[in-house]
């Protein structure tokens, strides 16, 4: 894995680190009673890059089962996100920002199992 000698990472994987930093800490100042809302994000976010970047250790129909993985903690993120953005818990523009990394870590996967 030569990205990883290097600290380089593969671009799915970086803007879905980026995506599920913003979300841990809008995730961390929500209260009660959301709070099990925000579990659901800390999940969600945790699982979009550790399945990407367990798909590029893997090969085959594996490598394309993480990806899909990550692919549906993505969209149910995305949803996470904008409940808790309609709900005024959460900072619209961080929010934003995360969700705008969402849409595009969704569409590089969606290439990327395509390609298998």
């Amino acid at each position: 894995m030569p990205h990883a000698l290097h600290g380089s990472k593969p671009p799915a994987l970086a803007k879905a680190l980026e995506a599920a930093g913003i979300a841990l800490a809008l995730a961390a100042a929500v209260k009660a009673p959301l709070r099990s809302l925000s579990d659901q994000v800390v999940r969600a976010a945790a699982s979009v890059p550790a399945n990407i970047a367990e798909g590029e250790g893997r090969s085959g129909r594996d490598r394309s089962y993480h990806w899909r993985v990550a692919y549906g903690s993505a969209k149910e993120l995305d949803v996470h996100l904008q409940l808790l953005l309609a709900s005024g818990s959460v900072d619209a523009a961080r929010t934003r920002r995360a969700l705008a990394l969402l849409d595009e870590v969704r569409a590089m996967l969606w290439r990327m199992i395509q390609r298998g």
